[in-house]
């Protein structure tokens, strides 16, 4: 495989690690377990991509004294070296290992995930100063304009052989690294679900996380209202009494935060269906967005909400503040990104 061809390669897995990455952040239901065994496949193949590039390009660039390409690089190789143990040893670990960063308590995934972070940005450098030409087939020779024969070879060599050939051993290397990470946890006694989290005991509480660490906000449970807004007939306001008045229900559902950890519970609140029927949500509306009183949303399709759950209990006990009270979002199949806590209103649209 050439430089060029290498460091396309690079390219594309960090691109599609990224990709998977970001959309494993939200995806919760079983039917994408396929997302998630591909983000570990390209993440085996980034392995072996990393090692060639530094064994091909490090003595290179040492000989010819490129001190501050070198200085990149190794950023470059640090973020992706980090990424890359701390994913394999979540996976081969068997349970749940936390690393204390002086106030922020992460789990080896988040410490995968902000390293897989990180090493976009450092890559974008990396390829600033004359390797954008990776994204680029080379030019043709000046002269005569190519013939149809020329270019077929050209093609043709392009995709030889021997690129197939290492193209397929990068492929096996990486199929050999996933399986021994998965093994090894099987061996340790570990239980993951597709999403790659770890379960904790069954049963309430989970652990009480946070979108990057932020402080659980001060509500005044008396005064605190949930508000029905946007494309209904009549906006409202409940408190919790009022929400009990609607019917309660309970649901059970896997809370699978990004962290690395999930829990199965019992939820106990009011359909998120009914809210809205009580407010004379349009019927055509087409979203419903889910609001928390620090600003963070999700984004839900009609249908699909109206079969959530506005839950004020788990597991037959009221949630805590930590945990999202006054109220909190349950949404089987999704990810705890989309469990939005501290409810504050419900717009539709």
């Amino acid at each position: 495989m050439s430089a060029a061809a290498l460091d396309r390669l690079l390219a594309a897995l960090i691109v599609g690690l990224a990709a998977t990455g970001v959309v494993s952040l939200v995806s919760g239901d079983p039917a994408d377990r396929w997302l998630f065994l591909l983000h570990d496949v390209l993440a085996g193949l980034l392995v072996v991509a990393v090692v060639a590039k530094l064994f091909r390009s490090v003595p290179k660039a040492v000989r010819a004294r490129r001190w501050a390409r070198l200085a990149v690089a190794g950023f470059v190789a640090v973020a992706a070296s980090a990424s890359i143990v701390a994913g394999f040893l979540w996976v081969a670990g068997g349970s749940i290992v936390w690393v204390e960063l002086g106030f922020i308590r992460w789990s080896l995934l988040t410490v995968h995930a902000v390293a897989g972070i990180a090493l976009v940005p450092l890559v974008l450098v990396h390829l600033a100063p004359r390797r954008w030409r990776v994204f680029r087939m080379p030019p043709a020779r000046p002269g005569r304009p190519p013939t149809p024969d020329a270019i077929r070879r050209r093609s043709t060599r392009r995709f030889s052989r021997r690129a197939l050939l290492t193209a397929g051993g990068y492929a096996a290397v990486a199929m050999i690294l996933v399986g021994t990470a998965t093994t090894l946890d099987t061996l340790r006694g570990g239980v993951r679900r597709f999403t790659g989290s770890r379960f904790l005991p069954a049963g309430p509480p989970g652990v009480p996380t946070t979108f990057l660490g932020e402080a659980a906000p001060a509500i005044d449970a008396i005064a605190w209202r949930l508000r029905i807004v946007g494309r209904v007939e009549r906006e409202m306001a409940f408190d919790v009494d009022g929400l009990m008045a609607l019917g309660q229900r309970d649901l059970s559902a896997i809370l699978d935060c990004t962290s690395g950890w999930a829990v199965e519970a019992t939820w106990r609140g009011v359909a998120l269906g009914d809210v809205l029927a009580s407010a004379g949500a349009a019927e055509d509306a087409a979203r419903v967005d889910i609001v928390s009183v620090t600003g963070w949303r999700a984004s839900l399709p009609r249908q699909e909400a109206t079969g959530m759950l506005l839950a004020w209990a788990e597991g037959g006990t009221p949630i805590t503040t930590d945990h999202g009270a006054p109220l909190r979002l349950v949404a089987p199949d999704h990810r705890g990104l989309e469990w939005v806590k501290w409810i504050d209103r419900i717009e539709v649209s």
